[in-house]
């Protein structure tokens, strides 16, 4: 390597430090943008026949902000209010803590006294959030920007895919049915993840909340998204939520009730899983459930929240690029011109 080389090569690296400095505190925005773009794209390509790459992205936004972003502001603000009523207004007379404890006083012979600890651990919290207000105003005006540039990085993602993707290629240092073979395995590692994982995850969750909903389980809501993430996990899921549901049920005298989730959420939810995921996984990439446990659980440490999409969509892009390593090594040693597949 010559000193002019070289020279380039540290100018490459300091500022791609530099820019990784800069998208650091959106990561998750950034992460956001590229997901739902990702989602949009092939109708962006189709859309954009007709009337313009210009119009198709900015149509494609407005479904974004309508069906993507408002809905996850919604639920995110219900969670949090249940979450914050769980805290602050649990009572006895409210979740019946009073027979819950009776039973178990009655069973194990210990006094236990839920309420004051429910209420003791709410004060605290609520000292907590007013001491740092000015971080959660911080935190407020963060968000908003962070939307923000999430709202413009969709708009150009999906406005400009094509020469994004073309730079790609042009700038990858790979034969072009290698680089086909590449980004078609990436494809189908994405979409698997999203369509054959998260998709099934929501709609479990979402069926076995009714259930919860239907037998008038408090914050509902609030649970209904923690089954939604547990069903991202294999082999753990929605059980964790709906089994100790029933046995509130049984617990504060409403067997029948108690009997009727159990069996709603063990036979309705078991078909969902038995049955869609399959059929959605088929179509795309069939990726271990190790995979996507390892993904999931690292993904949230490394990513936050997003790191519950994209880390299991890492994993699976690294066994892609390895098949297609192990397949077209060989021939990638010399300077021969590439095969035709």
């Amino acid at each position: 390597m010559n000193r002019s080389k070289g020279y380039l090569l540290v100018l490459v690296t300091i500022f791609a430090y530099l820019s990784w400095q800069l998208v650091t505190p959106f990561l998750q925005f950034v992460l956001a943008a590229v997901l739902i773009a990702f989602v949009l794209y092939p109708l962006q390509r189709r859309l954009e026949k007709h009337v313009g790459p210009t119009i198709s992205a900015f149509v494609l936004l407005l479904v974004a902000i309508a069906g993507f972003i408002v809905p996850f502001v919604l639920v995110a603000a219900m969670i949090a209010d249940d979450a914050v009523r769980i805290l602050q207004n649990a009572d006895a007379e409210t979740l019946q803590l009073t027979e819950i404890e009776d039973r178990i006083e009655e069973q194990v012979g210990l006094d236990v006294d839920i309420a004051d600890s429910v209420m003791d651990s709410a004060q605290e919290i609520g000292t907590i959030l007013l001491e740092r207000s000015t971080e959660w105003f911080s935190m407020l005006t963060h968000t908003l920007i962070g939307l923000g540039l999430t709202l413009f990085l969709i708009y150009y993602l999906l406005k400009d895919g094509d020469k994004l993707m073309t730079w790609l290629r042009d700038k990858t240092p790979l034969p072009e049915d290698v680089q086909d073979d590449l980004y078609g395995e990436l494809n189908e590692v994405m979409w698997a993840v999203l369509a054959g994982h998260v998709l099934i995850a929501i709609i479990e969750g979402v069926i076995a909340g009714l259930g919860l909903f239907a037998t008038g389980i408090p914050n509902a809501g609030f649970w209904t998204f923690v089954m939604v993430v547990l069903s991202l996990v294999p082999l753990i899921g929605a059980p964790l939520v709906w089994i100790p549901a029933s046995i509130y049920l049984l617990m504060i005298g409403e067997p029948i009730l108690a009997l009727a989730l159990a069996i709603y959420s063990a036979i309705v939810v078991g078909i969902a899983d038995d049955y869609l995921r399959p059929i959605v996984v088929d179509r795309y990439a069939e990726i271990s459930p190790a995979v996507i446990i390892l993904g999931v659980l690292g993904g949230i440490y490394a990513f936050g929240i997003m790191g519950l999409f994209f880390g299991p969509v890492i994993l699976g892009a690294f066994l892609a690029v390895v098949d297609v390593i192990d397949e077209n090594y060989d021939r990638l040693g010399g300077d021969s011109e590439p095969r035709e597949t």
